[in-house]
């Protein structure tokens, strides 16, 4: 069945037929929610990508809402990956979309990565299912772009995309080096990252679940911003190929 892609006249206009036809075509992977995954998520819907699977088993907390899109004060306790599924699926309703809701974690990476999608944009906010996520997409040699640390930081300006072995002043991305070059990976990995100081005082430790046992002040736009770059880059990539 040919897809109705008419709402996207002004993409077209922008960057072609084929380049839309071949979105169209494309399967990409959102794997995790929050600030930066949900922004990004959207940003892949509304270019037109025809094949998506998103991945989050969270729901939505009340400290969610100053900066994840799923987030309101009327949904408190709903299903992260549930919502956007259903939004997602308003903006474009001949989407296939795969909704996961589960948390990612070491065991249950490689089920996930056996669909082989085109292109995967890992917004995974916690050190170890993140570098467990990273080395079987580098190993797999899927395409991925990873987001680095939006907590801590004002100044969306400032950000950058480059190859991990290039990031520096972002403590998140410090760690996921570090672990990455235990398995000997230290480069070919694409990355969002901001040199930016960090905003240390803003840290906070946290009860540990879901690999997670700090996490950094957030202000509204930042992950949404370290979502559109991260969506960028994925279409940018897939409209060349």
């Amino acid at each position: 069945m040919t897809k109705d892609l008419s709402w996207l006249s002004r993409t077209k206009l922008l960057i072609g037929e084929a380049a839309l036809l071949n979105l169209a075509c494309s399967h990409v992977m959102v794997v995790g929610l929050g600030g930066v995954g949900s922004y990004a998520a959207e940003f892949i819907a509304r270019s037109g990508v025809g094949k998506m699977t998103i991945i989050d088993g969270d729901v939505v907390d009340p400290t969610n809402r100053n900066r994840q899109l799923p987030a309101l004060a009327t949904n408190h306790g709903q299903s992260k990956a549930l919502i956007m599924e259903e939004r997602l699926k308003a903006i474009n309703p001949e989407l296939e979309i795969k909704v996961i809701r589960e948390f990612i974690n070491p065991e249950m990476v490689l089920q996930h990565l056996e669909e082989k999608p085109d292109y995967i944009i890992d917004a995974i906010d916690s050190i170890t299912p993140k570098v467990t996520f990273i080395r079987m997409a580098h190993e797999m040699g899927l395409r991925v772009v990873s987001s680095m640390g939006a907590g801590a930081k004002l100044d969306p300006t400032q950000l950058k995309v480059v190859d991990i072995s290039k990031t520096w002043n972002c403590p998140f991305a410090q760690q996921v080096r570090k672990y990455l070059k235990q398995h000997q990976i230290r480069k070919g990995i694409k990355v969002v990252f901001s040199p930016e100081n960090p905003i240390k005082e803003s840290l906070m430790l946290t009860d540990g679940k879901n690999y997670k046992r700090s996490a950094y002040g957030t202000i509204s736009y930042l992950p949404a911003v370290f979502g559109a770059v991260a969506a960028s880059v994925v279409i940018r990539d897939l409209i060349k190929t």
